[in-house]
């Protein structure tokens, strides 16, 4: 269980970084934010981080091994990896409609979950 809810809060975590990170990208369509700063938007991601941590601190936890959990540091950076991508690619496609899913984007995401096996395999 505690594997499950370190997972979900990985989830969560990378939505709410994805945001942070890649969303302000958007903001020029928004009229409300046409001509925001880069100050302003740098704050704007920093304050969409803080909840970023507020889960990937609490996933880290409940999911290492040291403290409990079914993972070892490597494979809960792995997982966050996949995640992050996963994530990214999810945004990417819904949110910006410009950007494509290419072959070789495929064949990465195939290398991406031989890299998990071997990361995983006992």
């Amino acid at each position: 269980m505690r594997g499950l809810y370190a997972i979900l809060f990985l989830v969560v975590s990378n939505v709410f970084m994805t945001f942070a990170w890649y969303g302000h990208l958007k903001f020029k369509e928004w009229t409300w934010f046409k001509h925001t700063g880069l100050f302003t938007i740098i704050l704007l991601s920093w304050g969409m981080a803080f909840f970023e941590y507020c889960f990937q601190v609490p996933a880290n936890r409940i999911g290492f091994k040291g403290n409990g959990g079914p993972f070892s540091l490597i494979e809960l950076k792995v997982i966050q990896e996949v995640l992050t991508l996963t994530v990214f690619t999810i945004f990417s496609l819904i949110f910006f409609k410009n950007e494509t899913f290419k072959w070789n984007h495929f064949v990465g995401f195939i290398f991406l979950i031989l890299a998990v096996y071997f990361i995983f395999k006992k």
